[in-house]
């Protein structure tokens, strides 16, 4: 009944065409909000989704460092333990290290990662290589799997004419005593055997080797390592193996998910996102301005209509929920028609790409989106919200005054 009420009244001409006017301009404000929230929120979804999945084939589902310090010491029986958690498919041992990458007189900084056998299996690196094969060597015979970046900032060729470059690295011993300066590092020759590509911040940093000829070349023991890169079954919950391997290590270690690997860059997405949407939040405040003068000139304009549904017998709250009926309606159709705008430009951009991004230094040339259930329900539940609170009060008015009838 109320709503029959409302959509009289919002199709209805009025006396004052005014009244219309900032009608329809509240509709229009609301779908021009909710189109923008919802095209903001998807597009972060669409980058969300692609940096997620870079990342992904560069952080393990969990990783377990040390809690104080850079090594720590794993019996073969505790890491059979940990193998034998529930969840786990794979795991890889690590020792990481800073090393100085020389090749002739060119040179780079490296994080040199030495990987043991199981590395494949957890990481999604070897399926990154642009050039050469995925080849570590052994500790006598080292090769090296560099990233892009540093291939071009060491000058290093994989021209088969050529020969492979032999490339000098220099690494910290491990616990060095002496004195002397150049008795603390060692320097070991490596053949480059391949080139990774998988975003910036890796191939500009990072070298891959086998973890022996790292260890001897730091002078680790054979129970010491850096990190632990674990691959989780495709069923396992990612929490709670992580409890279970936290518990089983102690409190000595620590264990890490995919995204806290990189909290940072996490975190500083969903920021963007959300304050974003906030901003966009405040074009429906003003919405809620113009609704609150649209409804309040329509109690004027009905003042003979709310006068005879009282003489009828019209409690006050069966006359204020029609005019907050009315200014739902307003709010829903805007609403509609602004989630309706956006999903359209989003299934065009989908399949036509047309929206391109600029610079051409990105891996994709356009914007992506992606669609979230949740995001649909928190825009339209924000602009009902908003639309309820400014139709509360030209309700509450209209429902208060007496009128009489003449």
């Amino acid at each position: 009944m109320y709503l029959n009420f409302a959509w009289r009244y919002f199709k209805a001409k009025k006396s004052a065409n005014a009244i219309n006017i900032i009608a329809w301009v509240t509709v229009g404000v609301i779908a021009f909000a909710t189109c923008c929230q919802v095209l903001v929120l998807s597009v972060f979804n669409g980058f969300e989704g692609l940096v997620k999945s870079l990342y992904s084939s560069f952080y393990t589902d969990l990783r377990v460092v040390p809690e104080k310090g850079k090594t720590f010491t794993l019996s073969p029986s505790s890491l059979q333990q940990v193998r034998n958690t529930s969840g786990i498919q794979a795991i890889s041992m690590i020792v990481q290290e800073k090393a100085l990458l020389q090749n002739g007189e060119a040179q780079s900084v490296v994080q040199l990662k030495g990987v043991d056998e199981n590395f494949a299996a957890v990481s999604g690196v070897p399926e990154k290589v642009v050039r050469g094969q995925f080849n570590l060597g052994t500790r006598d015979e080292p090769a090296l799997l560099v990233g892009i970046g540093i291939q071009q900032a060491a000058a290093i060729s994989l021209q088969p004419a050529f020969g492979p470059d032999n490339l000098t690295l220099i690494l910290p011993r491990n616990k060095s005593t002496s004195n002397d300066p150049l008795e603390s590092l060692s320097e070991g020759n490596a053949v480059a055997t391949g080139v990774f590509s998988i975003q910036q911040d890796f191939d500009n940093s990072y070298a891959l080797t086998n973890i022996d000829f790292v260890k001897q070349q730091t002078g680790l023991s054979a129970d010491e390592y850096s990190l632990m890169e674990i691959k989780l079954a495709p069923a396992a919950n990612m929490e709670k193996s992580k409890r279970s391997i936290q518990q089983l290590l102690g409190k000595k270690f620590s264990v890490q998910t995919r995204y806290e690997q990189n909290s940072n860059l996490y975190s500083t997405m969903q920021l963007e996102k959300w304050a974003i949407y906030a901003i966009l939040t405040l074009i429906l405040v003003i919405a809620a301005f113009n609704m609150i003068s649209a409804l309040t000139m329509l109690v004027l304009e009905k003042k003979q209509d709310i006068a005879i549904l009282q003489s009828m017998g019209a409690a006050q709250g069966q006359v204020k929920k029609i005019f907050l009926a009315e200014g739902i309606l307003l709010g829903c159709i805007g609403t509609a028609l602004g989630i309706g705008l956006a999903v359209l430009i989003c299934l065009l951009q989908l399949k036509y790409k047309w929206i391109k991004l600029q610079g051409g230094s990105f891996l994709l040339d356009y914007f992506p989106v992606k669609f979230l259930a949740a995001d649909f329900i928190l825009v339209i539940s924000t602009a009902l919200a908003i639309t309820i609170i400014a139709s509360w009060l030209p309700a509450k008015k209209a429902a208060s005054q007496q009128i009489s009838l003449r």
